[in-house]
């Protein structure tokens, strides 16, 4: 049984266990297929992952850049469906995967969810995050918010909570990022990101895809299939098919 909740502007699929194994067979492929002959020394820990800002301006990349696999992230830091799938969903076995070199992660920080709930937490979280890439600490930081993400509905990404989180990762939290957080200092980025967001649901859907999606080598994971984010075997089984035949993801049909 599936039910579609649409609540305050985000959208998730809520599954059952039998419908996220289904839906993980209906997009299951086909073959082993081939690993490369030599693979990359593995990153030593998720820190030395490298981040930068992409070239569209509003999306972050982390991981190797060469990696042939390319999943494409659309969170909002208020939404609880989000904190889901990088605390206890598929986000860590993506993680060990870019860790392997063999996928590479782009983030759009959407900040919808403000305009919905009221305050402004999401804005402030998104602002914060760029900061941090500013310092090389995106991927740490990413991290520390989600893991302490406060309550949807109290708008608890204060300035102060901020800046009391950056003090868990190790180099962030001097005055140059301290500045950029109580100043807003990359509002643009924050309104241009979440423009990017609103733009990624097309004509369909205008306001947005929903959070969190994902597009894996630009093919969207579909809305009735998103509970696959959130059951972390599920969503490691469909990395690996994928990592394993490309091709036959590009030329599935969901």
């Amino acid at each position: 049984m599936v039910a579609l909740f649409i609540g305050e502007g985000r959208r998730m699929v809520c599954w059952g266990r039998v419908a996220v194994l289904c839906a993980a067979a209906v997009l299951m492929l086909v073959g082993c297929g081939q690993k490369a002959a030599q693979a990359k020394p593995a990153f030593v820990s998720a820190e030395k992952l490298p981040e930068k800002l992409a070239k569209d301006g509003t999306s972050i990349l982390v991981g190797d850049p060469d990696a042939r696999m390319t999943v494409h992230l659309y969170e909002d830091p208020r939404c609880p469906y989000c904190e889901e799938f990088e605390t206890t969903g598929g986000s860590p076995e993506l993680r060990e995967m870019m860790l392997d070199h063999r996928a590479k992660a782009e983030y759009t920080l959407a900040s919808f969810l403000d305009g919905r709930l009221g305050g402004g937490g999401s804005k402030k979280a998104v602002n914060a995050l760029r900061a941090a890439l500013e310092e090389g600490k995106f991927v740490e930081y990413h991290e520390v918010l989600f893991a302490n993400q406060p309550e949807e509905s109290v708008d608890g990404y204060t300035d102060a909570y901020l800046l009391e989180l950056a003090s868990q990762v190790k180099g962030l939290g001097g005055p140059e990022f301290r500045s950029a957080v109580k100043n807003m200092k990359y509002r643009s980025f924050v309104a241009a990101s979440e423009k990017a967001y609103e733009k990624a649901g097309g004509v369909e859907e205008p306001e947005g895809p929903g959070t969190p999606t994902a597009v894996i080598n630009d093919k969207r994971i579909p809305m009735k299939y998103n509970g696959l984010l959130l059951n972390r075997g599920a969503f490691a089984n469909l990395l690996q098919q994928i990592s394993d035949k490309p091709w036959d993801w590009v030329a599935t049909s969901l």
